[in-house]
């Protein structure tokens, strides 16, 4: 049975991740530092929901801590590491950047570490869309240079890329990085938007609006980027010796405006405290985000299976 390591095993997108490997007859080893970015009995539940697998265990820790993480990774030797834990939010950023290079460069340099010392059989780390910062040019491609982020999430995860190749390069480590767009789906971080709206409709609170409505992005559904991971795990055993970079591969996302999004949540809220429509406040565009993430619509030649 092979053994792969979760980094963020307890957060949204670690969590689908981790259900669909023990689905899969992995072995999943959960790393997870439950800070209170967001309400952290969710991502207990989370946890207790994998614990139901015999084949699943975990260890709460923060990155920033290389004794606690090197000790867990010589415990179990995983074959492979998927590093989603980080540090997340744009907004956040403005108000605490320390925590993002405690997080994301500390925390990343770490796992790679570990990653290279038990010489593993494949890495595999996430970015993020806003890495494409004041990128004009759409939709966003993966051969875009990307050098312009606009916020320090942004820079730091941009970072995380270019140590990830040179480690790649220095100590041949079977490497690949995500740019994700927009996640959603069940089990969602409720600071993200479809949450805060659907919040704002079922209270009747008022919902805000970042740059008056004019914005739009790629949604991609979070059980569609679990499976896209899981095949990307083996993808590049096939390659090994030809090439360092798994192909790109764009999943299932449809672009929307901001705006529309409200729209199409509010009939669905039954439990809605108010038949008026939603109360709105239009807002400036806050800094650093980008007002639209779009992605090239591309698909690989053929089904992708592992090997």
């Amino acid at each position: 049975m092979r053994t792969v390591l979760v980094t963020g095993s307890a957060g949204f997108i670690g969590f689908h991740l981790s259900q669909l490997l023990l689905q899969d007859g992995f072995r999943v080893i959960g790393f997870d530092g439950m800070t209170d970015y967001y309400d952290v009995r969710l991502k207990e539940r989370r946890h207790q929901i994998l614990l139901q697998n015999e084949h699943f265990s975990c260890k709460t820790g923060m990155l920033e801590d290389h004794d606690a993480l090197h000790a867990l990774c010589m415990e179990h030797k995983p074959d492979v590491i998927v590093h989603l834990a980080a540090q997340a939010g744009v907004r956040y950023s403005l108000e605490n950047p320390r925590a993002y290079i405690n997080s994301n460069i500390v925390g990343t340099f770490n796992v790679m570490e570990c990653a290279r010392e038990l010489g593993v059989d494949h890495l595999l780390m996430a970015s993020t869309s806003s890495a494409y910062g004041a990128n004009t040019e759409m939709p966003f491609i993966e051969t875009q240079k990307a050098d312009t982020q606009l916020t320090i999430y942004a820079a730091t995860k941009k970072a995380n890329e270019n140590m990830a190749h040179s480690y790649a390069h220095l100590w041949d480590l079977p490497t690949t990085m995500f740019r994700f767009f927009t996640v959603y789906g069940p089990w969602g971080r409720p600071d993200m938007a479809l949450f805060k709206f659907t919040k704002g409709i079922t209270d009747g609170t008022p919902i805000d609006i970042y740059n008056h409505g004019d914005m739009y992005r790629d949604f991609t559904y979070v059980t569609d980027l679990a499976r896209g991971i899981r095949m990307l795990i083996d993808t590049l055993q096939c390659a090994r010796k030809a090439r360092r970079i798994s192909p790109r591969v764009t999943l299932s996302a449809r672009s929307r405006r901001i705006v529309w999004s409200i729209s199409a949540i509010r009939p669905r809220c039954a439990c809605s405290t108010s038949s008026r429509p939603s109360r709105r406040n239009s807002a400036r565009k806050q800094s650093g985000t980008i007002w639209i993430c779009s992605r090239a619509t591309f698909r690989p030649p053929g089904p992708m299976r592992p090997c």
